[in-house]
């Protein structure tokens, strides 16, 4: 059955499989902390109703999402030691502490905090239960600093020395930590958490709206979450550039895949928008391109020449189509996010943030792109590095544990099955909760007055009705 492939191929396609999977929690969850500290410092600010519903909706939907990410993550980094052992042997005194360092200072922040957080408002007092949100907060952004540590020492690898036995030693911790391509990368991934959770909030807001369901939580959930994607789209689209030039200069290979260009250009290179990339014939086939404009974008310069995989080995080019077209889904997605603040920016001013149908449909259509977003630059992140490991010093081939393909094949049906079937249950049952209105036990608001900004509170679950004016 796997005759096709071999143990290194199978072996990758598992650990994408498994990370693919993974991601998409962290990704969430990010970001969804942030915004139950928000809201509930909201709540204890202006004992505004909404906020303290809206935060009890979607801390029952963190907790889900936290412990599917924490379930998927365990499964994914187990393959270090049953697929990839020769990695782990030769890299392992790098990367080890650092995931180390991951799980006790920021996965037992999270854990400890976690459960005063969710169960802890009327037991621990306000102040504390605001300070244990906040934690569950941080622990979330210091774990993905971490993690993204090691990955971006596998891609700009630095502050190490390799020993007599081919092993990577550190010789200098600030170099390891943040190497080359760190802050790019800890920056562009924390955006893009905060912009999949808004996505979200606001697919989820669009969702309730298109079905009449016109009460406070879903305005003023929509309202945040346009507000969010307006300010941090275009600083992302920046911020990304800033990754792109910094690639550029320490991962060129990478860089001429995404943009296609099997050949040199001394005079200004064209960007292609789109095309079929050829690798055995080293051309991208139908090409649609603008001259020389892939010259200004990263050397702000017409003219600048750049380099192309015709400089690059054959057996060192990364698989250039779907590095080409997974930045292309990537890019194009964050235009979209772009487009969908800039509409929502338009009907505010118009006073239809809230009665344009249009909008709420893009919105619900946006709601799981941030997902697919953060899966394609992670797949142009991650396939644009081969075929090194660790880049440039210890290639992927070498990295590989002594099994066989038929192992890993079984081994990779099983988790595709075991996968679909848990996770699959998880997300439909993720779906459900936010299919449901808002809601919050009356005893826990302790006589709080309401005060929702000229927005009356609707019921659990009303019937559809003519849209009314709100003020925002």
């Amino acid at each position: 059955m796997f005759d096709a492939f071999d143990a290194e191929v199978l072996a990758r396609m598992q650990f994408a499989f498994t990370v693919a999977f993974h991601i998409v929690f962290p990704a969430f969850t990010i970001g969804l902390a942030s915004f139950l500290a928000v809201l509930l410092g909201l709540w204890l600010t202006t004992r505004e109703r909404v906020y303290l519903r809206l935060f009890d909706f979607w801390k029952t939907i963190f907790a889900l999402s936290f412990g599917m990410g924490v379930v998927s993550g365990i499964v994914m980094s187990y393959q270090f030691g049953t697929n990839w052992a020769a990695f782990s042997d030769k890299a392992g005194p790098v990367i080890g502490p650092l995931m180390g360092y991951e799980v006790l200072t920021a996965f037992f922040l999270e854990a400890g905090f976690l459960g005063i957080m969710l169960f802890g408002r009327k037991r621990v007092g306000e102040g504390l239960h605001l300070f244990a949100t906040l934690m569950v907060a941080f622990g979330t952004l210091l774990s993905a600093t971490w993690i993204l540590a090691v990955n971006s020492w596998m891609q700009t690898p630095a502050g190490f020395a390799i020993n007599e036995v081919g092993q990577f030693v550190p010789v200098d911790w600030w170099a390891v930590i943040f190497n080359p391509s760190f802050p790019y990368r800890l920056v562009h991934m924390v955006l893009a958490a905060y912009l999949t959770t808004a996505l979200v909030v606001g697919g989820v807001a669009a969702w309730h709206k298109l079905r009449g369901r016109d009460v406070a939580e879903v305005h003023r959930m929509f309202t945040m979450a346009m507000g969010m994607i307006l300010v941090v789209a275009p600083i992302q689209i920046f911020a990304g550039d800033m990754h792109g030039l910094n690639t550029l200069e320490h991962q060129p290979a990478k860089v001429m895949a995404m943009e296609g260009h099997f050949e040199s250009h001394p005079e200004g290179a064209p960007l292609i928008l789109f095309g079929l990339p050829d690798q055995e014939a080293q051309t991208v086939r139908y090409a649609v391109e603008i001259p020389k404009l892939s010259s200004l974008i990263l050397k702000h310069d017409l003219n600048a020449p750049l380099a192309g995989l015709d400089t690059i080995p054959r057996d060192e080019q990364p698989p250039v189509p779907i590095v080409f077209w997974s930045f292309r889904v990537m890019v194009a997605l964050g235009f979209a996010m772009l487009g969908l603040g800039g509409f929502a920016l338009v009907q505010f001013l118009r006073g239809r943030l809230h009665h344009s149908p249009w909008l709420h449909r893009y919105a619900l259509a946006m709601g799981p792109m941030g997902f697919v977003a953060v899966l394609a630059g992670w797949v142009t992140t991650e396939v644009g590095r081969q075929p090194w490991t660790v880049y440039g010093h210890m290639l992927t081939a070498d990295s590989l544990s002594p099994v066989s393909a038929p192992a890993v094949g079984a081994s990779l049906v099983a988790f595709v099955v075991v996968y679909f079937l848990i996770f699959g249950t998880g997300v439909f049952y993720l779906l459900r909760l936010m299919a449901r209105l808002p809601e919050v036990d009356e005893q826990e608001l302790v006589d709080a007055p309401i005060r929702t900004a000229g927005i009356t509170p609707g019921p659990a679950n009303p019937e559809p009705a003519k849209e009314t004016p709100h003020a925002l």
